[in-house]
């Protein structure tokens, strides 16, 4: 594991990074509120992690489903701008932003823009079946070649690893280890792990896995929860949390206060007595 990276994003050496789920942007299926709602609901959600104790928090159109594969519409990167811009200018936290389904270009370019401090992305190492369809071509190279166009380098990537929500047979031979070393290898700034779906319990023993392997901060990316923070806590370094702090732990319900102050207490727990 590598905390320096985590400290100089973060100020701290253990991050806790809070979801918000940016509610469905013009012209996808189930959108049903005008843009000045949905950066009203999603200032509202910063403010409510901010203030609670967040180190950081990720901005993601979660409810932009079903998603298309890595090339979104101007509307929603206009969309993610106007939220990401609004909730900048609400709290001082660092930022990160995720555009689904592996729209990592378009994130980055919001990110950019908006003054965000880093990006989730998909699809970084490795072709992968997604519920989305397939995701054949790994997208490192264009996207970190469109940063140094940019000169963005200090929009930080963390790559996701045999992602959540898709099929791995075709790289089933290539253990998560392997998979986190391609992704140092190829520029990554941080490997994420998951489990299988949204809010489905990482695996520590995956965990472990990949932070033997890289020196890389390494984030967990789902399922998690009080309960099992303490058990991730020394074999990872960022720890993302999006579906524990809604109501009844749904991801597209709104966030639920006593939720996300039970998080916040486990953490400042562990950062008390590891």
């Amino acid at each position: 594991m590598s905390g320096s990276l985590v400290e100089e994003l973060f100020g701290v050496p253990k991050a806790l990074v809070g979801m918000i789920h940016v509610q469905a942007l013009p012209g996808t299926p189930f959108a049903r509120y005008p843009i000045p709602e949905i950066v009203k609901q999603a200032v509202a959600e910063a403010e409510l992690l901010a203030d609670a104790g967040f180190d950081a928090i990720l901005i993601e159109n979660m409810h932009d489903r079903p998603y298309l594969r890595q090339n979104v519409g101007p509307e929603i990167v206009a969309g993610m701008t106007a939220v990401l811009d609004a909730v900048r200018q609400t709290v001082s936290i660092p930022l990160g932003v995720q555009i689904l389904a592996g729209a990592n270009k378009a994130a980055l370019a919001v990110a950019f823009c908006g003054g965000a401090s880093f990006i989730r992305a998909e699809n970084f190492v490795f072709a992968h079946v997604a519920d989305e369809g397939l995701m054949p071509d790994a997208d490192a190279g264009p996207l970190l070649r469109y940063r140094r166009e940019l000169d963005a380098e200090h929009v930080r990537i963390f790559a996701d690893i045999k992602k959540k929500h898709a099929s791995h047979a075709v790289t089933a031979d290539i253990p998560l280890a392997d998979a986190a070393e391609a992704a140092a290898l190829f520029g990554a700034d941080a490997v994420v792990v998951t489990g299988a779906a949204t809010a489905r319990q990482t695996s520590v023993a995956d965990v472990r896995q990949a932070s033997a392997a890289v020196e890389l901060p390494i984030a967990v990316g789902s399922g998690l929860t009080p309960g099992n923070l303490a058990d991730l806590w020394n074999v990872a370094d960022i720890f993302i949390v999006g579906s524990f702090l809604k109501h009844e732990g749904l991801w597209h319900q709104p966030p639920d206060p006593d939720r996300v102050e039970a998080i916040i207490k486990t953490a400042r727990r562990l950062r008390q007595n590891p």
